[in-house]
């Protein structure tokens, strides 16, 4: 199509070289411009229709006709009337072509007016001379009409250009602050989120910006698109990892949940509470999980150590209530044991204070704030009552470990064993002892004063020993009995 466009435009060219050199030879001719003039105004019509030329040889094709057609009339000897009459013709149609020039400079669309310019300026090359007083004047209005109309279109084109380059300023502040992202920064899948709802409304602010210089207008766009597209390549990364990190956190927490469903029936509540609580900060520590497992994790860890909790609350109060219980047993004891008389009888009262000593060691704990304090009211009734009556000292210790077997007893099971442990090795060593002090015995004699001294002092070991061996099994039975009453 292009190629058969030029070759026209060339076949065109040649007519017209063609017409320019007959109108040549009619005015160097010599003849009669008058018998010449039907043959001028058929090569006229030619030039008319003959549109489209190369446009490097429009100008100059254009003056070399106008300067023959003009030397022609200048040579035409017609009468006046005709010649008069073909110049005013020529000016009517130049006068209309003028004016239409003029009114161009208040169309609105400055690139149609330009285009309209140009095809007016067509038509007044192909008219032919005015007067030659109002050739000069003609031209003149038309050029200045031009002048107008051409001013208007270069504004525009330097205003777009401005306004072009101003577009891409701003699309270029755009790309930079999307390149600029801090992606070590992006964290959290809220992180992500937000930057995201940034990035789209940049992408819907580019939206509203127009073009940028034609030379730019591709390369910046695609500066764009490619931090949008870096962008969007991390963050599904990102959730790819986060979605992976996920799945190991939801695991990680279905281990937390057994643990606590494991311990969720527990009555040691001390030690339960402790681990419990240990692993509520565990899974603090952990990471979200996918939001369709999210609730259900959560409610299975949180139902086991709330079931806990709420056992141990019921035990808690209902233990409370068995020790203001026993608190009061212990006061109503000290009250007995302050009413002993003076003048009681050595054997009863010994009796009496045992039995109530039994009594206040089968009841059990009492309140945490009230415990020392009945304790040392308790002890101190005791220790006058065994100084007043003679009550041995041996059962004055075995009294004492049994009050403070039950503090053991809180401590669990296990260190009720401990302590039966330690009695045992203490027996062994003591019995060890007692055997050395036998021996020794043996190899004295009461003959000499030394001697007689010696063995005095190592039968009060020996029958030390013996007491104290005594003392320690009887504790291990009071051990043994604990233990019975725990299982």
């Amino acid at each position: 199509m292009a190629a058969e466009l030029e070759r026209q435009k060339e076949e065109n060219l040649q007519v017209k070289l063609s017409i320019i050199e007959e109108l040549k030879e009619l005015v160097e001719s010599g003849d009669d411009a008058n018998k010449s003039y039907t043959e001028f105004k058929k090569l006229q019509q030619q030039w008319n229709e003959t549109k489209l030329v190369p446009q490097g040889k429009v100008n100059e094709l254009w003056k070399n006709y106008q300067l023959y057609v003009e030397k022609f009339y200048d040579l035409l000897k017609l009468n006046n009337e005709f010649r008069e009459y073909d110049f005013k013709k020529n000016l009517e149609i130049k006068t209309h072509l003028c004016e239409a020039a003029e009114k161009l400079a208040d169309e609105e669309d400055v690139v149609s007016a330009f285009h309209q310019l140009q095809k007016l300026h067509q038509e007044f090359r192909d008219t032919g001379p005015v007067a030659k007083e109002l050739r000069d004047e003609i031209w003149n209005r038309f050029k200045a009409a031009s002048t107008a109309v051409n001013r208007r279109h270069q504004q525009h084109f330097e205003a777009l250009k401005e306004t072009e380059q101003h577009n891409l300023d701003q699309k270029t502040v755009i790309c930079e602050i999307v390149e600029a992202i801090e992606y070590n920064e992006l964290k959290t899948f809220s992180a992500w989120e937000n930057k995201t709802q940034e990035v789209i409304a940049l992408q819907n602010k580019w939206k509203t910006i127009g073009f940028a210089p034609q030379k730019m207008n591709v390369k910046i766009f695609e500066r764009f698109r490619h931090a949008c597209d870096d962008f969007f390549k991390k963050k599904g990364e990102f959730f790819k990892s986060l979605k992976e990190g996920m799945n190991e956190n939801l695991e990680k927490k279905k281990a937390l949940c057994e643990k606590a469903e494991a311990l969720k029936d527990s009555t040691d509540w001390k030690a339960t509470a402790d681990a419990l609580t240990k692993l509520q900060k565990e899974w603090k520590t952990i990471g979200p999980v996918a939001k369709k497992h999210s609730d259900a994790v959560w409610k299975r860890f949180i139902s086991a150590c709330d079931y806990f909790f709420d056992q141990k609350n019921k035990a808690t109060s209902s233990q409370r209530s068995v020790e203001v219980e026993n608190m009061e047993k212990k006061k109503a004891l000290i009250e007995k044991l302050s009413a002993i008389e003076e003048n009681m009888d050595m054997e009863e009262a010994s009796t009496l204070v045992r039995e109530l000593m039994k009594e206040w060691n089968s009841i059990g704990h009492v309140p945490f704030k009230e415990k020392d304090k009945l304790y040392k009211q308790y002890h101190s009734l005791i220790d006058q009552l065994f100084d007043r009556f003679n009550i041995n000292t041996s059962n004055k210790k075995l009294s004492n470990f049994r009050s403070n077997i039950s503090n053991i007893q809180g401590s669990g099971p296990q260190s009720l064993y401990r302590e039966r442990e330690k009695l045992v090795r203490a027996y062994e060593n003591m019995k060890n002892e007692l055997q050395t002090y036998e021996n020794n015995l043996g190899f004295l004699t009461s003959t000499s004063k030394k001697g007689s001294s010696l063995l005095t002092e190592l039968n009060r070991k020996v029958d030390k020993l013996k007491a104290d061996l005594d003392l320690v099994l009887q504790k291990i039975k009071v051990i043994d009995e604990s233990i019975k009453t725990e299982e």
